[in-house]
């Protein structure tokens, strides 16, 4: 039995809840993994556990995503010792050790840092399940991506111009339009400016070509551009929601999506795109695949220790970061 330092959410709340505490971990059994974790990510699906807006039971391992190098491992496990892996949608990683299921775990390639592949595993994950199932991005798809510099919104923007589409992004400052516009946003809305967000929108999409409304519109803020993100569609258009940055969007009445011209609306959560160990695999060895050729560069806006973990959560839940921030044990 070994110990580890690990990040503990003491009780729902603020980032104030985090504490830095001694933790037992075990030896691997049949099928696991130790891993000796070089880099954690900073996600907001962690924000909604440590609200209790998903059900947790403090205290907890706080943690989704992590990357590291496997020091031990049980009979059968998927990896050997010495692999350098990354893994998300598991709770518990923020951690300097962390027992892992060697099936859930990710080969990194050796032309790929941890910190990197870390910072690429949940987000990266999420956008390539976004563009390639939710709804197929390809040649002539016009696509909004709200909060565009973010760590999913910068992803989504570089895959869907690979994929042929046009973006139009949202951002809340000049800084951060650039940072789309870099990514590959053909234009660009400071929502924090925008007196009619959907007005907006529709002016940018009409200039695009796209005078009926978007293919699809990728919505990781949440209540505050929900409204404006269905009045954007075209006939059938798709509205995804993938989070809740300003808010949980509250209960609408269904019959807006006929009046709007049958649109869609889906609710994805990456862990349903990943159940399958083969379709894990795959995913994860497109998104590294796209980072070796250089079609996808991965932003890392700000490396914090354990210690500084609030800190770090705090700037997210702001909405004050661009990129990704990782924790480093």
């Amino acid at each position: 039995m070994a110990t580890t330092r690990a990040l503990v959410v003491t009780r729902h709340g603020g980032p104030e809840v985090l504490a830095v505490e001694e933790r037992d971990v075990a030896e691997p059994g049949p099928g696991e993994a130790l891993v000796e974790v070089a880099a954690g990510g900073v996600n907001f699906i962690d924000v909604y556990q440590r609200e209790g807006v998903y059900p947790t039971e403090p205290p907890y391992v706080a943690g989704f995503e992590a990357a590291g190098t496997v020091r031990a491992v049980g009979e059968g496990a998927a990896v050997a010792v010495g692999d350098r892996v990354a893994w998300s949608m598991t709770s518990g990683l923020h951690a300097e050790l962390v027992l892992a299921d060697s099936t859930r775990l990710l080969p990194v390639p050796d032309d790929v840092d941890l910190e990197t592949a870390c910072a690429a595993t949940l987000q990266g994950m999420t956008a390539h399940a976004l563009v390639t199932d939710c709804v197929r991005v390809q040649e002539g798809t016009v696509a909004v991506v709200h909060a565009a510099a973010g760590g999913v919104g910068q992803l989504l923007t570089q895959m869907i111009t690979n994929r042929g589409g046009t973006v139009i992004a949202t951002a809340g400052s000049d800084t951060k339009l650039e940072i789309a516009r870099s990514r590959g946003a053909s234009e660009v809305i400071d929502y924090g400016q925008s007196e009619d967000l959907a007005a907006d929108i529709a002016a940018a999409a009409r200039r695009l070509g796209a005078d009926a409304g978007v293919d699809v519109v990728y919505d990781g803020v949440g209540k505050a551009t929900f409204d404006a993100s269905l009045a954007s569609l075209r006939r059938r258009g798709t509205l995804v929601l993938f989070g809740a940055a300003s808010g949980q969007v509250p209960p609408f009445d269904l019959q807006r999506l006929n009046s709007g011209g049958s649109l869609f609306v889906t609710r994805p959560s990456l862990a349903h795109y990943i159940e399958d160990r083969d379709e894990l695999l795959m995913r994860g060895r497109e998104v590294f695949e796209d980072i070796s050729a250089g079609r996808l560069d991965i932003a890392i806006g700000g490396r914090h220790p354990f210690a500084e973990a609030a800190e770090a959560y705090r700037a997210l839940e702001a909405r004050a970061t661009t990129g990704k921030l990782i924790l480093v044990p």
